[in-house]
């Protein structure tokens, strides 16, 4: 058999990162960031001064780059947060004056603290970049000559323009997000109903998942924002609880290889048409007569009967703030990993300053900001961000090159400017590469061209930024300690303690049905985040990504086994027996110990499984688990085999 490495070489590696995700174009960020970064350039060409009118649009991007779907209440938050961050380092930045003894220590503080704050959730983390980056770029901005207190007044006007844009919508859509969260759900179990063979099914499924969770976490995030419209969130929120059985039916249904019938597909489509017109449900689909023969598809129908009745939720009291530092603050002193990435960044940083001291590089705040924006410390693989970032850069400079050299000017050149911005919404949620190619030149445009740019200043970025990138792949990746060992490892562990958990809730009785129900959302939300970070890593040409490889198929059984375990219990809960006690004793032992030797890095030791014909679904999902981990040691064996066992896997299922 060949010993050739197809699929670690580096066009494979380069093929994953290139990879756009699969997502519809989010129009409706398109048109905000549109508006948000063209507007001012367009009414300032139109007074004959458009460099002020970039200087304005520099203050939208903030909320631009920081932009993202979900409750008003929580978008408010995050771009009000991030646009705050954003002008406090922008006035650092423009306080140092361009001074080295000032700028270069005022910079690595603030990596610092962008770092160490990422850990207290996603919000915090997109403020700390922000807050980052445009420090970094505020310490550029003395060559434009024009005073401070001037240049933070029209970045102040532009931001406050980009909030307005941004939540707009508000008075007149205030729950439109919610719904849209709660219909698609439906839409998501059509759609998993109606799949015809296992593959499209299990993506079906992840589809689903992530539909569940988006939507719970924009109900509960709004719920209590406004009291006037509470009973709203809350009649939205108890639909979502009612609609768990059927998607635990659904799940179930799937998992034992039965279509649902066209009439089921018909109403969960017309339930979240009713739901996005804020209508009454459609009447629940009768049963088939011999539905009692078949406890899967009785439970089915019986979860969308639930759905018409809803289910009164207890209403969940805010954590108060001191709660929340609380907890950010356990978060850095419970553990290394926030620190060591905090050190990381700094001390990269730091390396870049020193560069761009040293060397004659025109602006070169632009290599910094490389480095910081690839080693975000919460956004994947260093490795991958790097590589797409020069990439993105290298495609973006020939756009700025294009742009200068015909000469664009006037209309135009505003007109160019909103297409970037529609761009740089995409890239948001297809790829890096795609954001980092539109960011580069609408940035050179904004930033450098209101300041007198040139052709000049379109090679300066390239230069910065091919530095910036080999600053990060050489001290942040390759010399940084760690960086390139398996890792993965102790979160595939992580996961397989949840899903036992899960196990051990959903199968005994004495566990209540909301509990029942947690438990199942919580073990599926962790299979897709480790999902999500196998995919990150995958793509590294190390030992880390070779071990995510050949670890992908325990994955996909561990899925399995929640989803025989989901089978079970929508049997039980329409009259199937309950398991005895003990072989659900058995089932979390075995995968204790899968997640034992996984930590141990060892082969696991042969457990004893019920031999129940109830539990044989399981019991089979577990096993193959057990042989998917089974084997030589993964950082050691030859890449080749690797692949080959990845690709089988893939073929075979």
């Amino acid at each position: 058999m060949s010993t050739t490495r197809p699929d670690l070489s580096a066009p494979h590696w380069l093929r994953q990162l290139l990879r756009s995700k699969p997502v519809p174009v989010p129009w409706n960020m398109v048109a905000r960031a549109v508006l948000a970064l063209m507007v001012p350039l367009a009414v300032a060409f139109a007074l004959g001064d458009i460099a002020t009118g970039a200087l304005i649009s520099t203050g939208a991007l903030p909320a631009v780059l920081s932009e993202s779907a979900g409750p008003y209440h929580y978008r408010a938050k995050r771009l009000g947060g991030a646009t705050a961050a954003a002008a406090a380092g922008y006035l650092v930045g423009l306080l140092t004056g361009g001074e080295p003894a000032a700028a270069i220590p005022a910079v690595i503080l603030v990596a610092a603290i962008s770092a160490l704050i990422s850990a207290a959730g996603s919000n915090a983390s997109v403020a700390g970049l922000q807050m980052f980056v445009f420090c970094t770029l505020g310490t550029g901005q003395h060559v434009t000559g024009i005073r401070v207190e001037i240049l933070m007044g029209w970045f102040l006007v532009g931001a406050a323009w980009s909030l307005v844009v941004a939540l707009l919508s508000w008075t007149v859509r205030a729950t439109s997000p919610e719904r849209n969260a709660v219909a698609h759900v439906y839409i998501e179990l059509a759609a998993m109903l109606s799949t015809t063979d296992e593959a499209t099914s299990r993506v079906a499924r992840h589809q689903l998942t992530t539909a569940m969770s988006t939507a719970y976490d924009r109900l509960l995030t709004a719920r209590s924002w406004l009291s006037g419209r509470d009973a709203a969130y809350r009649e939205l929120l108890n639909l979502l609880s009612a609609t768990t059985p059927a998607v635990e039916a659904g799940v179930a249904m799937v998992n034992a290889k039965r279509r649902a019938s066209e009439d089921v597909i018909e109403y969960l489509t017309a339930a979240a048409a009713s739901v996005l017109a804020n209508q009454p449900l459609p009447p629940a689909p009768k049963p088939p007569e011999d539905v009692e023969d078949q406890p899967v598809t009785a439970a089915l129908y019986a979860g969308l009967e639930r759905i018409g009745k809803g289910d009164d939720r207890q209403r969940k009291k805010p954590e108060p703030l001191w709660a929340r530092l609380r907890t950010w603050v356990s978060s850095l002193a419970s553990g290394p990993l926030t620190w060591f990435a905090a050190l990381r960044l700094t001390l990269c940083v730091a390396i870049a300053e020193v560069v761009g001291l040293l060397l004659p590089l025109e602006r070169s705040y632009w290599i910094t900001l490389t480095v910081g924006i690839v080693l975000k410390p919460d956004f994947g693989s260093v490795f991958g961000r790097a590589v797409l970032r020069a990439i993105g850069t290298v495609v973006g400079v020939g756009i700025g090159a294009a742009v200068l050299g015909v000469g664009t000017s006037g209309w135009v050149l505003v007109l160019l400017i909103g297409i970037f911005a529609g761009g740089l919404a995409v890239g948001k949620v297809r790829n890096y590469a795609i954001l980092s190619a539109f960011v580069t030149p609408l940035i050179i445009l904004q930033m450098d061209l209101a300041a007198g740019g040139n052709w000049g200043v379109v090679l300066a970025r390239l230069v910065d930024t091919v530095l910036g990138c080999a600053i990060v792949l050489i001290f942040g990746f390759l010399l940084w300690p760690g960086s390139r060992r398996p890792q993965v490892g102790g979160r595939l562990a992580d996961g397989l303690d949840t899903v036992a958990k899960y196990v051990e809730r959903a199968l005994v009785s004495s566990e209540d049905l909301l509990e029942r129900s947690r438990a199942r959302r919580k073990a599926y939300r962790a299979l897709a985040d480790l999902r999500t970070a196998f995919q990150q890593v995958v793509v590294e040409p190390s030992a880390n990504g070779r071990q995510a490889i050949a670890w992908w198929p325990v994955i996909a059984g561990l899925e399995r086994v929640a989803d025989a375990v989901t089978e079970v219990v929508v049997t039980v809960e329409h009259g199937a027996p309950e398991p005895d006690p003990a072989d659900v004793a058995l089932l979390t032992a075995a995968l204790g110990e899968l997640a034992c030797a996984i930590r141990e890095e060892r082969s696991p030791a042969s457990m004893p499984l019920p031999d129940s014909e109830q539990l044989a679904g399981v019991v089979d999902q577990l096993e193959a688990a057990f042989d998917a981990v089974r084997g030589p040691d993964l950082a050691d064996r030859p890449p080749s085999r690797l692949v080959r066992r990845f690709l089988q896997y893939h073929k075979r299922t």
